[in-house]
């Protein structure tokens, strides 16, 4: 178990993490989202023993300590992959992948370079040099390479950042699927909220170097503590409470996602179409209603100016007051 007690790292005076503390079981897989400079990437630096840091991490029963301690930073156990990948230019493909694994069983150690040729998609490159390669290529090269003697922990920051788009679809279950099953216990830093929805077992939100939510990601999808919270997963609706329902101070919010914003026949909550966007499988579409502007998701294009009435929950109105 991954364990991080009252955790607080500063540059020269400005505090980056502040008091950072939580646990993580082995294998599990923790996304770590939020706005650039929450602190992101440097909660997976301190973890790897990059900072010295106030505060404590351990590894089970094992403390681990930082550069004031270790003379090379970091511990055997863990890889961390940066967004600088740090690939050998004059090298291969296949000789990136297998620079670090032993060379007293050639035979084996081809057998695990082309297991994570296949695995990053990377097959056909195997004899490309580095510096011939794309910029999502190399970061394929350099996934695989932190994979090739496995990792207990593996620290990713951005790791899909530079790949195309068709091909980080298939990439990310390819690799969070193998990550589950050897075991291996996964903290990645994202941006992307699909990396925080379909594949962490938890999702750990940061604001201004703090956690300001932590827990499975169709919870904080829908129960979300705060509009900032919803927002890095999806579009979102910041409404007063005051439209929907009385005797609720002005102050007071209830938030919706664009997709639970619903076209009716006829109700109360009468709207204009003021703009549409196509998303491929459906219309953003952005309406006004007494002066507010709301977000919803419909199938179809509507005209700009168009009346349309508007369907809430009432349920999530309930849920979602904050």
């Amino acid at each position: 178990m991954l364990k991080v007690k009252n955790l607080s790292f500063a540059y020269e005076e400005k505090p980056v993490l502040k008091n950072l503390s939580f646990g993580i079981e082995k294998g599990e897989n923790i996304s770590i989202i939020g706005a650039s400079g929450c602190g992101k990437s440097t909660l997976l630096q301190s973890i790897y023993g990059l900072h010295h840091v106030n505060g404590k991490i351990f590894w089970g029963d094992k403390q681990l300590l930082g550069p004031n301690f270790n003379i090379v930073p970091g511990e055997d156990f863990i890889k961390y992959l940066t967004q600088d990948f740090d690939l050998m230019p004059p090298l291969s493909v296949a000789e990136n992948i297998g620079k670090y694994l032993s060379n007293a069983y050639p035979r084996k150690k081809q057998q695990r370079v082309n297991e994570l040729l296949e695995l990053v998609e990377m097959r056909e490159l195997a004899r490309v040099k580095a510096k011939f390669l794309s910029g999502g290529q190399q970061q394929r090269v350099a996934l695989a390479r932190a994979l090739a003697n496995p990792p207990e922990v593996l620290l990713l920051d951005e790791p899909f950042s530079h790949i195309d788009h068709f091909r980080k679809n298939k990439l990310r279950r390819n690799l969070f699927s193998y990550l589950k099953r050897t075991g291996v216990t996964v903290l990645v830093a994202t941006h992307d909220s699909t990396d925080a929805l379909a594949f962490a077992d938890r999702t750990m939100v940061m604001k201004a170097g703090k956690i300001v939510a932590l827990g499975p990601p169709q919870e904080l999808y829908n129960n979300p503590k705060n509009v900032y919270v919803a927002s890095l997963f999806s579009e979102v609706n910041e409404l007063p409470v005051s439209l929907f329902l009385q005797n609720y101070p002005a102050r007071k919010k209830v938030i919706f996602y664009p997709n639970e914003v619903k076209i009716i026949d006829s109700g109360m909550y009468k709207s204009v179409v003021r703009k549409c966007f196509f998303k491929g499988s459906h219309f953003l579409i952005e309406v006004e209603m007494d002066g507010q502007q709301i977000l919803l998701e419909n199938p179809t294009e509507l005209r700009f100016g168009k009346t349309i009435h508007l369907d809430f929950n009432p349920n999530l109105l309930e849920k979602r007051i904050r």
